[in-house]
């Protein structure tokens, strides 16, 4: 009766350290699969145009007087308006900023020499903010007209440079995330083809920030958005 209990127990013992082997090979063999991955990227590219400029037209004034200063602003910001105004823009598209007029001669730490340089200097910025982006562009070159007006724009053509905006990126965000997480899984494809696997299933995927660049420094109403998407492929035989 002992002996037959002890091959029960042994018999069973057997039995129980296979079936613990077996899972854990089993185990072992699902991880190391999940464990065959493929990292991939996916670029999607769009080149679009601007739909919003932001255009600043400075003008600068330097007398002696203040009042001529303040007189020569408000004569040159009513001629650019009307300038503009004749071009197709309105004025709920025009901001233009107080005027500032500056004593030089009350500065701290001026150079001022009162026999050779005006005393005050003053100036006042008009922005046109829009979505008439082609007609900003028509209209820069127009600009010698209100010089022959006696219209001196001042600032400099970086400080002062029109800057063009896209703002459309929720209408393309769709497609272009779509586009590219098939590119990625075209690449992971390929892979797979070329390692003699198969594609399984998404193990991990990450899409990457959207940026917004000008196509180039000549063309800065053309932009290109590009986005990346990082996805990991799990890799099957």
């Amino acid at each position: 009766m002992r002996l037959s209990n002890s091959l029960i127990i042994g018999t069973a013992a057997i039995i129980c350290t296979a079936l613990i082997s077996f899972t854990i090979s089993d185990t072992v063999q699902q991880v190391q699969q999940q464990q065959r991955t493929v990292v991939v990227k996916g670029l999607a590219e769009r080149e679009v145009a601007a739909d919003t400029a932001i255009w600043p037209l400075p003008i600068v004034h330097a007398a002696n007087d203040p009042t001529e200063i303040y007189r020569n602003l408000a004569n040159d910001m009513a001629a650019i308006k009307a300038f503009l105004r004749e071009n197709g823009f309105s004025d709920a598209e025009m901001t233009v900023s107080a005027p500032a007029v500056f004593d030089k001669a009350a500065a701290r730490y001026s150079d001022y020499d009162e026999r050779k340089d005006f005393r005050y200097s003053g100036q006042q910025t008009l922005t046109v903010y829009t979505e008439k982006v082609e007609m900003v562009r028509t209209v820069r070159q127009q600009l010698s007209q209100l010089g022959q007006q006696g219209v001196a724009l001042g600032g400099s053509e970086y400080e002062h440079a029109v800057e063009y905006h896209f703002n459309g990126l929720n209408s393309i965000k769709p497609s272009m995330i779509e586009e590219s997480a098939a590119n990625a899984r075209a690449v992971a494809l390929r892979f797979a083809e070329h390692s003699d696997s198969q594609l399984g299933k998404i193990a991990r995927a990450q899409q990457g920030q959207f940026s917004i660049s000008d196509r180039d420094s000549n063309t800065p109403h053309l932009k290109i958005v590009r986005v990346v998407s990082t996805v990991a492929y799990q890799l099957v035989d």
